[in-house]
């Protein structure tokens, strides 16, 4: 661990904290060996299944089957109702709505000259 010189200002980081790297308890440090031993047993298996010449069809590996359900499967959790949200729905489809009003206002008034007899049908046959 590299020397950090302390200073008047800030405290030490907890991450260059001593404690937590060199005063272990029994009991913290045998937590982490078994963690460590079963991470270990977990890749051996899942290598000697990658690696097997014998197997048919995919491997499952199940950090990337949880990083898949995280992804598509549980969207509600990771997409909220925000305002920034609404900003954004707003901003696309506000100028669709404005130009289908414009549209439809401008043929109905249209129309609605055409049968008062204001301007002339282009698209009649009936001449």
């Amino acid at each position: 661990m590299a020397e950090y010189k302390e200073s008047r200002f800030v405290s030490r980081p907890e991450t260059l904290n001593p404690a937590q790297y060199y005063e272990l308890t029994p009991e913290k440090r045998r937590l982490q060996e078994e963690r460590v031993t079963i991470r270990a047993k977990l890749k051996r298996e899942y290598q000697l299944q990658l690696n097997d010449p014998k197997r048919k069809g995919l491997v499952p590996d199940p950090a990337v089957d949880r990083w898949m359900f995280a992804r598509s499967d549980n969207i509600y959790p990771n997409s909220r109702l925000t305002p920034s949200v609404l900003l954004r729905a707003l901003g696309m489809g506000g100028p669709m709505l404005l130009m289908y009003f414009a549209i439809k206002w401008d043929r109905e008034r249209k129309l609605r000259e055409i049968r008062e007899g204001k301007h002339d049908d282009p698209f009649s046959y009936h001449v």
